[in-house]
C-alpha cells in the first residue's frame, strides 16, 4: 500500500486556496496544515490546521509542501523548508528577482531536496497535445511563436506588473514547447493604471533555433485572453488554455478560383481541425507530477534552474524595456 505523504501549504491567496482543494482531493496525500497570518484564511481551510508561521509546519513532519505565498516571500520561505529537507513546489516566478532564485536553488541543491516551480501552463491538456505534435513534426519546421495573455487587472496581484506575474508563463511555455532557448529579446512597457508596476508589456524575440517569438501580455482588457499560435511550414496550431482546445489550421492544397473568395481569405486556407483530447484540470496534472517526484519516481515537474532561467529572461525583458535596446540573452 502506497504510504501517505503528509502535506502542507504556504499561503492562501486565490491560488493557495486551489492547491489547498486539490490536495485535499489526492488519494495519496495527507493535508495536515496551512501557513497564513490572515484570520480570513480560517473560512477557507475548513477541515485543515491553520498555523501562523513555517516552522510549526516542518514541526507536523510534513513530507512535502507548496509555496503560494506573494513573490517577495518565496526566497525566505523556500530556504526554511530547504533547510528542513521538506520537498517543495514554489508558485511561479520562483522569486522577485535572479539573485534571490539562484540562491533558492543553490540551497536546495545543497541540502539535496526537491525543488519545484509552479509554472502551471505546462500541464494544460491543450498545450501537452500540442507538444507532443510538435515533437512528432506535425508542423514540420517552426517559423514563430505567437502568444496572447490579457485581462483585467487582478487584485490578488501587489508586488509586481506584469512580466514577473503573467510574462513569466509565456516565456517559460515557449521555451518548453519548442524545446529552444531565448537568444535576443527586445520589450517595451507602459504604465496604465497608475500602479508603480508595468501593466502592459510586448515582446519581439528571438529564440536559439532562429523561431522567431511575439508576447502580448496586460492585465489593462475587459476581456480574459490565453492563446498560444504556433507557426510551421504545413500550417499553424492554436492552444487556447482558459478552453484547454487545440486547433490546427492546415495550410491548403485546393486552389481557390473564387477571386473575391481567395482575397477574403488567402489562398493556401485548408482544413480546421480541433482535437478531441482529455482535459484535466492542470493543476492536479501539476500536483501529481510533484508528488510523483516527492516520491522519486518519474516526473515532469519543473526544476529550479528551469524556474531560474524564466526569471532570468524576464529580468531582460524589463532591462530591454527600460533601455530602448534589443538585449542578447547570455548562454
Amino acid at each position: 500500500m502506497t504510504r501517505l505523504l503528509r502535506a502542507g501549504v504556504v499561503g492562501l491567496g486565490r491560488m493557495g486556496r486551489h492547491h489547498v482543494r486539490v490536495l485535499g482531493q489526492m488519494d495519496d496525500v495527507e493535508l495536515v496544515g496551512v501557513v497564513d497570518p490572515s484570520q480570513e484564511a480560517r473560512r477557507a481551510v475548513a477541515g485543515t490546521e491553520l498555523l501562523t508561521t513555517v516552522r510549526e509546519l516542518v514541526d507536523r513532519r510534513i513530507d512535502l509542501c507548496v509555496v503560494a505565498s506573494p513573490t517577495v516571500t518565496h526566497s525566505e520561505i523556500g530556504l526554511q523548508l530547504a533547510e528542513a529537507g521538506v520537498a517543495t513546489l514554489i508558485e511561479k516566478p520562483l522569486a522577485h528577482d535572479s539573485k534571490a532564485a539562484q540562491t533558492i536553488v543553490e540551497t536546495f541543491e545543497r541540502n539535496g531536496v526537491l525543488g519545484c516551480v509552479g509554472h502551471i501552463e505546462r500541464f494544460n491538456p491543450a498545450l501537452q497535445a500540442m507538444r507532443r505534435r510538435l515533437d512528432a513534426g506535425e508542423l514540420g519546421s517552426i517559423y514563430q511563436v505567437v502568444t496572447r495573455r490579457q485581462g483585467p487587472f487582478p487584485d490578488r496581484v501587489v508586488d509586481s506588473g506584469v512580466v514577473m506575474d503573467l510574462a513569466t508563463h509565456d516565456i517559460d511555455l515557449t521555451a518548453w514547447v519548442t524545446r529552444s532557448s531565448y537568444r535576443s529579446i527586445s520589450a517595451r512597457t507602459a504604465h496604465r493604471s497608475g500602479r508603480p508596476h508595468e501593466d502592459l508589456v510586448s515582446v519581439v524575440a528571438e529564440l536559439s533555433s532562429g523561431i522567431i517569438v511575439t508576447h502580448l501580455v496586460n492585465w489593462l482588457s475587459p476581456m480574459k485572453e490565453r492563446v498560444t499560435v504556433v507557426t510551421g511550414e504545413r500550417g499553424c496550431f492554436v492552444a487556447d488554455t482558459v478552453t484547454a482546445d487545440l486547433t490546427y489550421y492546415e495550410n491548403g492544397t485546393e486552389p481557390v478560383e473564387w477571386d473575391r473568395m481567395a482575397s477574403f481569405r488567402g489562398v493556401s486556407e485548408g482544413d480546421m481541425t480541433r482535437y478531441a483530447i482529455p482535459k484535466r484540470e492542470p493543476l492536479l496534472n501539476e500536483l501529481t507530477h510533484f508528488v510523483a517526484a516527492a516520491r522519486g519516481e518519474p516526473s515532469d515537474a519543473v526544476t529550479l534552474r528551469e524556474g531560474l532561467t524564466t526569471v532570468r529572461v524576464a529580468e531582460i525583458v524589463r532591462e530591454s524595456a527600460s533601455s530602448g535596446q534589443t538585449v542578447q540573452v547570455q548562454a
